[in-house]
């Protein structure tokens, strides 16, 4: 009897630990085709940005703001209907998360490679583009590829011959057809991969049919001032995607010029850059508000095509920022030129 009752308690241990297992991986581990965005954060730029002979007063803070994005679990899904400020949405197909960070470093890239040609072209200052090299953002979707490609491998050789930029890989392949083999040599996480890869067809043009690897391609640029005590160098953040364009150029400019044009304001926002100054619209503009009265700040420069949604979620939670649309980044320095000086205490 005693023997039974052990082995029954036995059983029902095991079948206990079973069942806990599973709940955990159904409410933590089992992936869903869900993605949640909530508010981010808004973190000062300054920090982030460094000209060597540039000026570094700045009483106040420009903050770049931001859209926090999570893989959604059954744990996370359920959570999220109780946060008011948080969106589910479907993922990409197809898309993985190494391939999303990838893209959005290459976007973050870009975003402050157009932020320093639009505060050099404000300020004056000569630059020429150089450039770096070219990566892999992802693998098609459409057409299998027949070598060894991760997201976020720098393609360094093909052929033998060094890759710098886009136009480089069209200049080496042309010619080529689907079928053919050619060396590709890559930089991984600091190590080199050397491969032979055939080329896969990935479009017909009339009656040529174009090969390629079948990978989706991102080119890295430097923008070189012609005086180096221009030069603007950016530290490493966990922060991707195109939309700290304008906080980027404003913190630029501000460090490129005399004077402080933030004048003891914390000015937060938002919007894409262009080379000539254009602010483009963002996605998540509702989070960025929320995180942006989080964090304290009184000046909120949204693109004009996102007022519409700032000005409502900025109702809805009662903030005191000011929002301010604008078009150009010289619509955000007149405002600023317009504000009279903080004072210490105000």
């Amino acid at each position: 009897m005693h023997e039974r009752q052990s082995r029954s308690i036995f059983i029902k241990s095991v079948l206990y630990f079973i069942t806990l297992a599973i709940l955990v991986y159904v409410l933590v581990y089992m992936p869903t085709p869900y993605m949640i965005n909530k508010p981010g954060t808004a973190e000062e730029v300054k920090p982030m940005v460094t000209i060597s002979g540039g000026d570094p007063e700045e009483k106040g803070t420009f903050m770049l703001t931001t859209v926090s994005v999570s893989y959604a679990n059954i744990a996370m899904l359920v959570t999220s209907q109780f946060n008011k400020h948080a969106e589910v949405v479907r993922k990409e197909p197809d898309r993985n998360e190494q391939e999303y960070e990838t893209q959005q470093r290459y976007y973050m890239n870009s975003s402050q490679s157009s932020a320093i040609m639009a505060a050099y072209l404000k300020s004056g200052i000569e630059y020429s583009v150089v450039p770096e090299y070219v990566f892999v953002i992802g693998l098609s979707k459409t057409i299998m590829t027949k070598g060894n490609f991760q997201s976020g491998d720098k393609i360094v050789k093909l052929n033998g011959q060094r890759v710098n930029r886009f136009e480089d890989l069209g200049a080496i392949l042309q010619g080529k057809s689907p079928g053919d083999a050619v060396s590709v040599q890559l930089e991984r996480q600091g190590e080199s991969i050397d491969q032979e890869v055939e080329l896969v067809k990935i479009s017909k043009e009339g009656d040529a049919v174009k090969a390629g690897l079948g990978v989706s391609v991102g080119e890295v640029r430097k923008v070189q001032p012609k005086e180096s005590a221009h030069e603007v160098e950016f530290s490493n953040t966990r922060i991707g995607g195109p939309s700290a364009g304008l906080m980027f150029t404003l913190e630029i400019y501000n460090q490129l010029t005399p004077g402080d044009l933030s004048k003891g304001y914390r000015v937060a926002g938002t919007g894409t850059m262009a080379e000539d100054g254009t602010v483009g619209p963002i996605g998540g503009v509702q989070f960025k508000i929320v995180a942006s009265d989080r964090e304290k700040a009184e000046i909120f420069f949204v693109p004009e095509d996102n007022y519409k949604d700032a000005k409502a979620k900025a109702d809805a939670i009662g903030t005191k920022m000011k929002l301010v649309p604008v078009k150009t980044v010289d619509d955000a320095l007149k405002y600023l030129n317009t504000l009279p000086t903080k004072t210490v205490g105000e």
